[in-house]
C-alpha cells in the first residue's frame, strides 16, 4: 500500500568529536511514526534506520539532498539552511522518481529551547534563544533559562556569575565545543569573553555529565557550540547601545573556497566610556573600560573520504577600571586617597580538531581535539594586587564504533591536560604561587539504547594527577518511557578538582577582607581536593491542555562532598577564610517547569525552583549565603506571522521572582556599616520587541530590570574605602536601575 510521508525534521546540528548531527523525526499521513525507514544522503553510502518512534540521527553532509526508503519506495528532499524551524516535507504517494523535488512548507518553529532525546538530563538552547535578551557575551545569555541562576559577583566591577544546583561556576565544567575552557585564570571573569553573536548554540547539562569530557565536574555541564564555517553567512554585523553606556559591535565574514574549505573571521568590540553614578554613592555604576576580541575559525570537510577537521586561533584583549568616581587609572601614583581597581587581561587561544568516520562503517569514527590556551591577567583593588598568569595544554581522543548492532555502542578514549599558574599577589601579605597541575586518563564509555523506551550510559574514568595521584571517576546515566509522552532519567556520578582559591574568589577582593588559609601551617599545599558525588532524576509529561501541546516536568539533584575547600565569610567581617570541610555539606536542588502553547505562535515557560544548601562553618552548620531558597520564572514569547519576504514581529517577556537571601554576618563592623540578617524579597521583568523586516534586516530595543528595583546599598564603608569596613561584595539584587538597549542586525545570504 502506498504511503503518504511526512518526515518532520528536527534540524538540530551539533557538534560531536567533530561530526554534525542532524536528527528528525518520520511520520506518515496519520502523524504515526515511521519504524524501519532508511534514511540516507543521495550519492552517499551513509546511511541510517529510524527507530520505533519514528526517529533518525544521521551524520551531516553538505549541500546534498537527503533521502527516504521505505516499503520499496524512494524520496529526496532538500533541507533548507534555516536550522531554527520545524519543516513537513508534503508530498504525494511515494515515487521511485529520485530526481522529483516535493514541495516544502514551514508548518511551525522549533522551540529555542529544548530537551535533548538522550540518559543525560540536557537542554540546548538555540541562536533563537539567544537573540531574546541584551547577550552581549556568554555570562549573559542565560537570563531567560531557568537552570541557570545569574547575578552580580560585586558592586564594583560590573561582573555577572552564574549558578547550577545552586553551586558556583567552578563546580560546573564550561567548555567550548566539548574542550574545558572557563576553568583556572579565567574563571571569574571568562564567561565574558565570548561574544554572544559567535554561538550557535549552548547544551546544559544538569548532573555529572560523560566522562569524556573529564572530571571535574560537580553540579552540571554547559558546552557552547561557535559558528561552523562550513554554515556561516558571507556577512553579518550587530550594532548594539545602551542607556548604561555600552556600545558594542559584532561583525562576521565568511569565505567558501570549494566544497572541502571555508574560512570565518569574528570581530569584536565593546566599549564605555561614560561614567554613571545613579546611586549617588561616588562609586561608579558600571566599570569603565575597553574589549577586542578577534577569532579565525578554518573548517576542512570531505564527506566521501570521512575527514572533517577544524582549525581556531583567538586573540583576546580586556581592559576595565572603575571604583570612585574621581579615579583615573593614569594618575593612581598620584592619588593615594582614592579607591579604584584596574583589571587587564590577554588572552591567546588555539585550538585543532579532526574527526575521521569509517566509510565503509559509518557508525563507527574517532576524532582528536587538541589545544593551547595562554591567559594573563593583571589587576589592583585600592592598595591589593593580583595578578596571574595560565598556559595550558589539553590533548582528548575518541574511538567510537558498535558491539554487533547500534544498540550496543562504546567510546574509548584518552586525554592529557597540563596548566602552568603563577599568582602573585598582596591580599594580606605578599604572596607567590608557582605551580604546575598535569593529569592524563583514560575513559570508556558504553551506551544502551533498545530503541524503544530504555537507554543508558555507563561511563568511568581512571585518572593520574602529579597532585591528586591515582583516582577513579564512575559514572550512570539512565532514561525509561513507562508509557507514551513520559520520561524518567536519573543520574549518579563522582566529581574531583583543585580549587584556585584566588582566582575562583576575586569578587572578594574587591573589599578589604584579609584573605587567610585556617590550615595547620596555613599553606596552599594543605588544601584538599575536592570531592563530591552528585545523583538525582527528573520525570517530564507531555500532554494535550484545551487542545494545544503542554509539558509538565520535574527534576530533584542533590550534591554531597567528600570535601570542599570552604569559602567562609562568616566567621568575620574582615576576614576571608579558606579550609577544607570539617563535616557536611550538601546542596539540594528541586525544579518543576511547565511549558504551554495556549494559542498560534505565543509559548509561555514557567519555572519554580527551591534550593536547600547548608554547610558546616567553624561558626557551625549554615545555609548557603547570597543564595535565595525559593526562584519563579516565566517566560513570554510572541511571534507574528512570517509574510514571504520572512518580515514579521517578535515580542519577548521575562519575569524573575527571587526570595529573601542570608546574608553573612557583619558584627565586626561599625554599627553603621552593619547590614541586615536577611534580604529583602525583589523581582524583575525584561522585554524585548524585534521586528524583522525581512530576511537580512532586523532591528530590536528592550529594556532590563523595567521594575526598577535596585539594592538600596550595595557598598558598605565607602565613606573610608581604605578601612577595614569597606566591602562591595554583598551583592543579592540589581545593582544598577531601569536600562534601555537598542541595536540591529544586517545579514549578507
Amino acid at each position: 500500500m502506498k504511503k503518504y510521508i511526512y518526515p518532520l525534521f528536527l534540524l538540530v546540528g551539533y557538534n560531536l568529536y567533530a561530526q554534525e548531527k542532524y536528527t528528525g523525526k518520520i511520520v506518515d499521513e496519520h502523524n504515526q511514526p515511521l519504524v524501519g525507514a532508511e534514511v540516507f544522503w543521495e550519492g552517499s553510502t551513509q546511511s541510517t534506520i529510524t527507530d520505533e518512534e519514528g526517529n533518525f540521527s544521521i551524520t551531516k553532509e553538505v549541500g546534498k539532498k537527503i533521502g527516504v526508503f521505505y516499503e520499496n519506495e524512494e524520496q529526496l528532499f532538500l533541507l533548507p539552511t534555516d536550522s531554527s524551524t520545524m519543516i513537513t516535507f508534503r508530498s504525494q504517494s511515494l515515487s521511485t522518481d529520485i530526481n522529483q523535488l516535493k514541495e516544502v512548507t514551514i508548518t511551525d518553529r522549533r522551540p529555542s529551547l529544548r530537551k535533548v532525546n538522550s540518559p543525560f538530563n540536557a537542554m540546548q538552547m538555540t541562536g533563537k534563544e539567544l537573540l531574546k535578551a541584551a547577550c552581549c557575551n556568554l555570562a549573559e545569555s542565560f537570563e531567560t533559562n531557568p537552570s541557570i541562576d545569574v547575578n552580580f559577583s560585586d558592586a564594583v566591577t560590573g561582573n555577572k556569575q552564574i549558578k547550577m544546583l545552586g553551586l558556583t561556576s567552578p563546580y560546573i565544567l564550561i567548555a567550548e565545543e566539548n574542550i574545558p575552557s572557563v576553568r583556572g585564570a579565567s574563571q571569574a571573569y571568562g564567561l565574558s569573553f565570548t561574544p554572544g553573536t559567535w554561538v550557535e548554540n549552548i547544551l546544559i547539562t544538569k548532573g555529572m555529565g560523560p566522562v569524556i569530557n573529564g572530571y571535574e565536574s560537580i553540579s552540571g555541564q554547559i558546552n557552547t557550540e561557535l559558528i561552523k564555517p562550513n554554515n556561516d553567512i558571507p556577512f553579518f554585523l550587530n550594532l548594539y547601545g545602551s542607556t548604561d553606556a555600552r556600545v558594542e559591535t559584532n561583525a562576521h565574514y565568511n569565505h567558501r573556497f570549494n566544497d572541502k574549505w571555508s574560512s570565518s573571521l569574528f570581530l569584536h568590540r565593546n566599549s564605555r566610556l561614560v561614567k554613571n553614578d545613579h546611586n549617588h554613592d561616588s562609586f561608579l555604576d558600571n566599570p569603565l573600560g575597553e574589549q577586542i576580541n578577534v577569532m579565525n575559525r578554518w573548517q576542512y570537510q570531505n564527506t566521501g573520504k570521512g575527514w572533517v577537521g577544524f582549525a581556531t586561533a583567538r586573540y583576546m584583549k580586556d581592559d576595565k577600571w572603575g571604583g570612585e568616581k574621581d579615579f583615573k587609572p593614569s594618575l593612581r601614583s598620584l592619588q593615594k586617597d582614592v579607591w579604584g581597581y584596574q583589571i587587564k587581561t590577554e588572552r591567546l587561544d588555539l585550538n585543532a580538531k579532526v574527526g575521521y568516520v569509517f566509510p565503509e562503517m559509518p557508525f563507527q569514527s574517532m576524532g582528536l581535539q587538541l589545544a593551547y590556551s595562554d591567559h594573563d591577567q593583571n589587576s589592583y583593588f585600592g592598595n591589593r594586587w593580583y595578578d596571574i598568569d595560565q598556559k595550558s595544554f589539553y590533548a582528548n581522543y575518541i574511538f567510537q564504533s558498535i558491539i554487533n548492532n547500534t544498540k550496543n555502542k562504546f567510546s574509548l578514549g584518552s586525554s592529557f591536560t597540563w596548566d602552568q599558574y603563577r599568582e602573585n599577589l598582596a591580599l594580606s601579605d605578599a604572596t607567590k604561587e608557582h605551580r604546575i597541575d598535569n593529569s592524563a586518563g583514560i575513559f570508556a564509555e558504553y551506551h544502551y539504547d533498545n530503541l524503544t523506551n530504555f537507554s543508558l550510559i555507563a561511563g568511568g574514568r581512571i585518572d593520574y594527577h602529579n597532585r591528586m595521584g591515582v583516582f577513579a571517576t564512575p559514572r550512570l546515566h539512565l532514561r525509561y518511557n513507562p508509557w507514551k509522552d513520559t520520561t524518567i532519567k536519573a543520574s549518579v556520578g563522582r566529581g574531583k578538582r583543585l580549587a584556585n582559591i584566588y582566582a575562583e574568589n576575586q569578587n572578594l577582593m574587591a573589599s578589604n577582607r584579609t584573605f587567610m588559609i585556617a590550615t595547620e601551617h596555613g599553606n596552599f599545599e594543605d588544601l584538599n581536593p575536592e570531592i563530591a558525588w552528585n545523583f538525582g532524576g527528573s520525570i517530564a509529561q507531555k500532554f494535550r491542555l484545551f487542545n494545544r501541546n503542554a509539558d509538565l516536568s520535574v527534576d530533584f539533584y542533590r550534591t554531597a562532598f567528600e570535601n570542599q575547600i570552604v569559602t567562609d565569610i562568616d566567621y568575620s567581617s574582615h576576614q576571608v577564610l579558606f579550609y577544607n570541610l570539617n563535616g557536611k555539606s550538601f546542596a539540594n536542588s528541586m525544579q518543576v517547569d511547565f511549558n504551554f502553547q495556549p494559542i498560534n505562535h505565543l509559548q509561555l515557560r514557567t519555572s519554580y525552583k527551591y534550593y536547600d544548601i547548608q554547610t558546616d562553618y567553624l561558626s557551625g552548620r549554615m545555609n548557603q549565603a547570597l543564595q535565595a531558597k525559593n526562584r519563579f520564572f516565566a517566560n513570554a514569547e510572541f511571534t507574528t506571522h512570517e509574510t514571504e519576504n520572512g518580515a514579521h514581529w517578535r515580542f519577548d517577556l521575562t519575569y524573575n521572582w527571587f526570595s529573601k537571601q542570608r546574608l553573612p554576618s557583619s558584627q565586626d563592623n561599625a554599627i553603621n556599616n552593619q547590614w541586615a540578617a536577611f534580604s529583602n524579597p525583589y523581582s524583575t521583568l525584561n522585554a524585548q520587541i524585534t521586528r524583522v523586516f525581512s530576511k537580512t534586516f532586523e532591528v530590536y530595543v528592550g529594556g532590563e530590570n523595567l521594575t526598577d528595583y535596585q539594592q538600596k546599598r550595595v557598598i558598605y564603608g565607602g565613606d573610608n574605602p581604605f578601612g577595614q569596613d569597606f566591602d562591595s561584595s554583598m551583592v543579592y539584587a540589581p545593582i544598577f536601575g531601569r536600562m534601555i538597549y537598542a541595536g540591529l542586525r544586517f545579514k549578507v545570504l
